[in-house]
């Protein structure tokens, strides 16, 4: 039988809303090659790297009757040109326009009949360069069969010479209905602990498992409590949301956070302030500027409350994908108006929460995932994704990448940018990622909510400044 999805993957598939896309991207900008870059040169290099990975070449397919976690099953319809494009920018393209085609792509949902993923070349920019856009879906993205596609396009060799000739393909033979409910009854009877009840459909189930349902959601509350223990306040990042998006880009110099790190991280503890809590320091600076702009009352007391996942990596390395995430909610003391503050304050929220055990581990959110039948999910879903703006205002990504370059073929990748989904009542989420001597912002917002998302993408350069320079606002 096919693989199954975990609990875990399956509830980001159930999250989809209209107005909420799970799907993960990037947005690469390279230099071009003296011998030029080219759609065909692309598909190459795509066609021979996820040979290694089958995922790439499976779409998931429901049980009948939803009475266990979809399948991924091999695509037997698949078409490479579907899911690697082409685009193209009125030449010499701006970064202005990279952006406005990013906000246009990105929030479109991906086909849910073929694989969970898309590719777009875009050419045209300024300088000859071009972009590499990338969609991934989080059910795709587990850390052990499939990665986000972008790590399949680029690598640390310069050149694809050494890719061999492509092996042929043939997909394997898709389950029939039927032996996708024997399948599922297997898994049950094999693995009881992961299936509550299959659907019975009286109602005294539904409440059974709902209640189980609060009781495993208490657990992972209560763990989050002890760091949020009032709801997030009132924020205009926090409204309900559509589905246009505007995308920003923020270019920064990972020296200067070293600098600042440098600089303002003495005393005791000074060893605990990482680069992170001065993207963290940034980032707050940022939002008081943006805040203050747009007439917010800002007092002293002021925050803006992040949930921060932090990477978490143990002793094993075969338990590693498993707990390599914890989800920090810290305060960014937007009301504090010293740069140097707002860091010690936000390093020390960090420092505690990591110390103290108050991280919620990624498998305790997996563990809640699995609570109950997948027919019970989009509920559970749909709670978690509405809780989620009680508990916090934004959420900041920031994920650490090689300090060396990397290659599409013979072209050099500058730059990297994420992009990160909006969850449900959240007007902006912001992804970070360090590359070869850069720290690169990718702000999504709604465009409704956020028209002046460009401001505070031009706060954060700002608030940088603030740190380096060691004056205070």
């Amino acid at each position: 039988m096919p693989d199954r999805l975990t609990s875990l993957d399956a509830s980001f598939l159930y999250l989809e809303e209209s107005t909420t896309s799970m799907h993960v991207g990037s947005v690469m900008l390279f230099d071009p090659p003296k011998q030029g870059f080219d759609y065909d040169r692309l598909l190459h290099i795509v066609e021979h790297r996820i040979g290694a990975i089958p995922r790439f070449r499976q779409k998931v397919v429901d049980v009948p009757g939803r009475i266990a976690n979809p399948v991924w099953v091999d695509d037997d319809n698949f078409d490479m040109s579907y899911h690697v494009r082409r685009a193209g920018l009125p030449r010499p393209g701006s970064d202005e326009q990279l952006q406005d085609f990013v906000a246009r792509v990105q929030p479109r949902k991906l086909d849910r009949t073929r694989p969970l993923w898309e590719v777009y070349l875009v050419e045209g920019l300024a300088e000859g360069r071009f972009a590499i856009v990338t969609k991934t879906h989080h059910a795709l993205i587990d850390g052990v069969n499939a990665l986000d596609i972008a790590h399949v396009i680029v690598d640390s060799v310069e050149g694809d010479d050494d890719l061999l000739p492509a092996a042929p393909w043939e997909p394997g033979r898709s389950p029939s209905p039927a032996e996708l409910v024997t399948g599922a009854l297997v898994d049950a009877v094999r693995r009881p602990t992961q299936v509550v009840d299959l659907v019975r459909g009286g109602i005294d189930d539904v409440v059974n498992v709902g209640l189980r349902a609060a009781e495993s959601a208490g657990h992972l509350l209560g763990a989050v409590a002890r760091t949020a223990a009032r709801p997030a306040p009132e924020s205009p990042l926090n409204v309900e949301i559509g589905t246009a998006r505007r995308w920003v880009m923020v270019a920064t110099d990972l020296d200067d956070y070293r600098e600042v790190r440098s600089r303002l991280a003495r005393g005791a503890y000074a060893e605990d302030v990482s680069i992170n809590d001065v993207v963290l320091a940034t980032i707050a600076g940022g939002f008081r500027t943006w805040l203050l702009g747009r007439g917010e009352a800002v007092s002293t007391k002021s925050v803006v409350r992040a949930m921060v996942p932090v990477s978490i990596y143990g002793d094993d390395p075969a338990g590693m994908y498993a707990n390599q995430v914890m989800a920090c909610v810290v305060n960014l003391p937007v009301g504090e108006p010293g740069a140097s503050m707002r860091l010690h304050q936000i390093a020390f929220s960090m420092r505690q929460q990591m110390e103290g055990g108050q991280a919620v581990g990624a498998t305790s959110l997996a563990n809640l995932a699995g609570f109950a039948p997948p027919t019970l999910h989009a509920l559970g879903a749909r709670l978690g994704s509405a809780m989620s703006r009680r508990l916090y205002n934004v959420m900041v990504t920031n994920v650490p990448g090689p300090q060396s370059p990397l290659w599409a073929g013979d072209a050099q990748m500058v730059s990297t940018f994420p992009v990160t989904p909006l969850a449900r009542g959240q007007a902006l989420s912001i992804g970070v990622t360090s590359y070869n001597g850069g720290v690169y912002f990718g702000l999504n917002a709604d465009r409704e909510a956020m028209p002046d998302l460009g401001d505070l993408a031009g706060a954060i350069v700002e608030s940088l400044d603030e740190l380096k320079s060691g004056r205070e606002s």
